[in-house]
């Protein structure tokens, strides 16, 4: 693809096999790629770096992508983001894109979801989300009311805990488990 060639991209991903496949995959596409995998290395690669377009999970360890998101888009409003989160709910997608980014995907995600994604443009019709038939689980309506919160206080752990009146390290918990929806 020409229009990759010397592009800068940013990949801020904790899981770093998953980073590493994606940025191979990327390179081969024809762009320098940078990873973080924390929102501290996505602030000091800032002060050097300014990447065009960046893929962001959502999940990084105990802090939340969101933050990212919101850091990537005032250092850059006219950068692209595409956030990546293996739990998806309306509420974190609708924060997402609140927050600056141009998309929301679902892993598992390849490149072309990704690129696709950059565009708009879903890369095929069937990779398109269903509308789920199975009722919301009261997990998932947990985490999208703390993802809520957590966007709501600045991602401020414990102003969060205490407007959802839950004590400060039963949050961090929460927020550290791998959950599936």
């Amino acid at each position: 693809m020409n229009d990759a060639a010397e592009r800068l991209m940013l990949i801020v991903e904790d899981d770093a096999a998953f980073a590493r496949t994606l940025k191979r995959s990327f390179e081969r596409r024809g762009c320098r790629v940078l990873h973080a995998a924390s929102v501290e290395e996505t602030r000091e690669l800032l002060k050097t770096q300014a990447p065009e377009r960046a893929v962001v999970d959502l999940k990084l360890g105990q802090e939340s992508g969101l933050s990212v998101v919101q850091m990537l888009h005032q250092h850059d409003p006219e950068m692209m983001i595409v956030v990546l989160t293996g739990f998806a709910s309306i509420a974190t997608a609708v924060e997402a894109i609140k927050l600056g980014a141009c998309n929301y995907l679902v892993k598992p995600s390849n490149t072309d979801d990704i690129e696709a994604a950059f565009s708009n443009e879903p890369a095929e019709p069937q990779l398109q989300a269903p509308v789920a038939a199975r009722p919301t689980s009261i997990k998932t309506l947990e985490m999208e009311r703390i993802h809520e919160v957590l966007a709501e206080t600045g991602f401020n752990i414990s102003e969060t805990a205490r407007r959802l009146g839950m004590h400060r390290r039963t949050l961090a918990r929460k927020l550290a488990k791998r959950w599936v929806p």
